[in-house]
């Protein structure tokens, strides 16, 4: 993985950026077709008798995440990241890690996996897979490993290997999401407050990370460096932008989620407390 010199990379970049144009890479248009096709295959054709059908918000739930993703992979958004700006390469990676993986899961009916999580080999590995550490442990390696410079440029100069990036940071973020969601019964594993405790130490390695890239006083990557300027921003300003980016809405999405987390367990434990004092009440 040697880095072509400044001069070299500055050929490679895209024409003129263009907020109008919206190019559409065809490999992507058909990946989230067939997505939403599966999706509803599974929901309509897996459906067991007796069990309740995808409620339309979970539809909206997977469907929305899929419209994201591929908003993300083509037009401006794309251009921006792909060719000009760093910032904009922060903006995508948190949709298709903090945002799309979630809205999938949140799709999914209980009963959506329970035909293929029949199968003992392959629920003892999806249990293994969703599990907190091992979740934790490979969303953050994944995470922190593709933000070394070497891999980082790489993966802009070298097509297929920015999608392996993609591949690796979507499956890596499902899996980390998984334990928060929690859409399958069979895989359950979480009480809420070491759900809790997971949501809160999930920032914490991508905050070393984006503090890292920052407070760099040079720029880290040199595809950046040598993109056209297409705002007022140097290479190392929109580095830093990119950093705080990360930084800040990418912690915020995580307390969203804790702080949901903890009402809807703070209601329900209200609920049980009033119910057992109804039951003794009635008993007495």
């Amino acid at each position: 993985m040697i880095t072509p010199p400044l001069s070299l990379l500055g050929i490679l970049h895209g024409g003129e950026f263009s907020w109008t144009r919206f190019d559409v890479h065809i490999s992507t248009l058909i990946g989230c077709l067939l997505w939403v096709a599966a999706y509803y295959h599974v929901i309509v054709r897996w459906r067991p008798e007796g069990e309740p059908p995808a409620t339309v918000m979970q539809q909206v739930s997977f469907v929305g995440g899929t419209v994201l993703l591929f908003l993300s992979l083509n037009g401006p958004l794309h251009d921006l990241s792909d060719n000009y700006l760093f910032s904009a390469h922060m903006i995508q990676h948190l949709i298709i890690t903090l945002i799309v993986p979630p809205l999938w899961l949140m799709g999914l009916p209980e009963w959506s996996l329970r035909r293929v999580l029949r199968r003992p080999a392959v629920r003892a590995t999806a249990r293994a897979l969703t599990g907190p550490l091992i979740a934790f442990a490979l969303y953050n390696l994944v995470f922190m490993g593709w933000h070394f410079p070497s891999l980082y440029n790489w993966a802009l100069v070298n097509h297929n290997a920015h999608i392996l990036q993609h591949i690796m940071f979507i499956a890596s973020a499902t899996l980390m999401w998984w334990p928060i969601v929690d859409p399958v019964p069979e895989l359950t594993r979480l009480e809420t407050p070491v759900r809790l405790l997971y949501m809160a130490v999930l920032s914490i390695p991508m905050t070393i990370v984006s503090a890292i890239i920052t407070f760099a006083e040079h720029a880290m990557y040199p595809w950046y460096e040598s993109a056209p300027r297409v705002f007022a921003l140097s290479a190392v300003d929109d580095q830093q932008l990119g950093g705080v980016i990360m930084w800040v809405p990418g912690m915020l999405v995580f307390w969203i989620a804790l702080t949901i987390v903890f009402f809807r367990w703070s209601r329900s434990e209200e609920r049980e407390e009033r119910l057992s004092r109804a039951v003794l009440q009635a008993g007495g």
